[in-house]
Parts: C-alpha cells; structure tokens; sequence
C-alpha cells in the first residue's frame, strides 16, 4: 500500500516521491490512500430486522451494512432508523467495519438519517454508504451535512463514505465523483439500477446474460460455437480505475441468486481479477465466499514473499531484475507482491 500523503488536492498531490532501498516507481503526483479497511465482504442487512442485526456482527463479514434504503419500505423509514441506532449503541460489532446506507439526495428522509445517527449512534458507525449518487456535488451536499453535525456534537471519528454507483449518470461522473470529498473511502458498482438507468434488457441481479456473446465464423457444415461475455466488465473496469486513481476501495455489488454459491464465485473472481477489494453480501450464505475469493491462497501469499525477498537481494546485487522460477522479475513485481502480503496480514 502507497503511504498516505500529508495532504491532496483533493487526494492527490505533487510532491516529488523520495527514493528509498526498494521504493516504488510512481507519478510525481502521489496519490492520497483512504482509511485502510478489510473489504472483502459487505454483509446488508435490512434496519428493520432488529433480530438479524446482532447475528450479522458474529458472522465473518470484514463489514456488516445496516440498510435504510431500497430494503426498507417507504413507512418503516423512522422504525429502521431507531433501530439502526440502537443496534450502534448497544450491539458488540467487535472489531468490524460497521457501516449505514442511508437514503439518497433523492429523498426527504437522508438528512434524518445522517443527524440522527450521528447525534444518537454514539461513535460507533464508521462509514455512510451513499446510494445513487450522480455527480460530485451529491457527495459535496453529504459531506457538508456530515460535518456540521459532527462539529455540532463533538464527535471523534470521522465517518467515511462509500459511494454506489448505480446510474449512468453516476458512471459518466465517476472520477470526479471519486475525487469529490476526503471521507471517500470505496466504489461500489450497484448493478440493478445501473442496468435499469442504461436500459440492459435484463431483469436479474447481476451475473451473466446469455444474450450477450459472440458466434464463431462459419466454417462449413460445422457447428457454430456461441461463447457467453461478461456484460458488466465495462462498468467494473471503469469503478476500478476510478477508486484507485483516486487512492479507493473497488468493490463489487450484489449477485442476486442466493441459491447459486458458484455463480457467486465466478462473479466475485473476474471482478477480484479486474482489481476489486471485495464483494457484497445480500445473504449470509454468501460471506464465506467472498472471503475465500477475495483472500490471497496460501500458494499465492508463498510466491509473493519470495518476490519480495529476490527483488531485495537484487538491489544488494545491483540488479534491477532477475529470474525467479525461470519467470523475470523486476520493481515492478514488489508492488503487486507486497498488496498480497499486506492482505494477509491484515486478514490474519
């Protein structure tokens, strides 16, 4: 992980890198790292199961997000909030990230949110997730109204912002979106209503659809083979760099098929492949696989130590590359292999 920077305009900065036994090649501009968190799984559950809400914090979810929005229904907004807040008051998360989504900009009911918790929830509540945000000034409104209340109470913690994704409009903003306030902290792609504001002809919730694909040329009399592509790799791709261009967490939505672990998995790989941190979690069942996909293999975490002890013997050597296990290796290499290692480190 990148060190933080003293300060960033908004969380980049041009000062120049100094160069250290074993530094990083970077830009002269340094980017600003967000609070570092164990994101693999976001387990949701909705603010109106004041049962369920103790049980989520003795899963194996790295952060359990208690839910305001789409799960709560138009009446039980002020219900789910009370019970939001006293679960932050008197339910022991342990060490988790514990979270709220509260209600869009589009609603009456998100400033209600955002005073209540913090002047009732005490200190416990660690991030704000922020459904359909479109632009900067969205998460510029949020942040305004987080702060003064914060100021108004005296409050400690900061509470950090994760920002969905979830519109076109969203998505064509998604940079400045992700530069917009210091509080951000990840990017989430939420999929159903990203697919419902471009107009996807599909009604599931994340996953593939089997029109999308390609047919192999005609060859003759032969069969044409039809091979499946990923729908949502675009939107991914783009939240990836968005979030780590801007020092953030990438994180993956929900897959709507709870009965369908390995689906699940497949979704959860290529997005941990495309550079996400972690996945959502929408039913219990589904924490344990992402936290198998998202955590380095023990083979992985192998391969990675011993990358970073070849490079370190090679800048003794003089060397700016060598070969390890007949593949080249160079600086380049001690990037990738000191995440995996910070990782599993942090899991363990």
């Amino acid at each position: 992980m990148m060190r933080r920077a003293a300060f960033a305009l908004p969380r980049s900065v041009g000062v120049a890198p100094q160069r250290m036994p074993g530094a990083l090649r970077t830009s002269f501009t340094q980017i600003e790292e967000c609070t570092p968190r164990l994101n693999r799984s976001e387990l949701y559950v909705p603010g109106t199961q004041s049962k369920i809400i103790p049980k989520t914090a003795k899963s194996a979810a790295d952060i359990v997000v208690m839910d305001l929005e789409d799960s709560v229904s138009a009446n039980e907004k002020d219900t789910a909030r009370k019970n939001v807040i006293q679960a932050l008051k008197e339910v022991d998360f342990g060490n988790k990230t514990v979270a709220v989504r509260i209600n869009g900009l589009y609603s009456h009911h998100l400033y209600r949110d955002v005073v209540d918790i913090i002047e009732q929830g005490g200190e416990r509540c660690d991030m704000f997730v922020i459904p359909m945000v479109g632009n900067d000034k969205d998460v510029y409104m949020v942040d305004s109204l987080t702060t003064q209340v914060e100021q108004a109470v005296g409050r400690k913690k900061k509470i950090g912002f994760g920002l969905i994704i979830e519109m076109a409009m969203g998505m064509q903003n998604v940079h400045s979106i992700a530069a917009a306030s210091k509080r951000n902290e990840s990017l989430h792609f939420g999929v159903a209503d990203y697919a419902a504001s471009t107009k996807s002809r599909t009604t599931n919730i994340g996953g593939p659809n089997p029109s999308y694909g390609v047919l192999t040329d005609v060859d003759g009399d032969k069969p044409r083979d039809f091979f499946w592509g990923d729908v949502w790799h675009y939107a991914i791709s783009r939240i990836v760099v968005a979030a780590r261009a801007n020092g953030l967490r990438p994180v993956d939505g929900p897959f709507g098929d709870i009965s369908d672990i390995e689906g699940y998995k497949a979704q959860a790989r290529r997005a941990a492949v495309l550079g996400c941190e972690g996945k959502w979690a929408i039913h219990p069942s589904q924490v344990g696989a992402a936290n198998e996909v998202f955590s380095p293999s023990e083979a992985e975490v192998t391969k990675a130590t011993r990358i970073l002890e070849a490079m370190a013997q090679a800048e003794k050597d003089g060397l700016g590359a060598v070969s390890l296990d007949g593949k080249l290796i160079d600086i380049a290499s001690i990037k990738q292999a000191r995440a995996i290692v910070d990782k599993s480190k942090a899991i363990s």
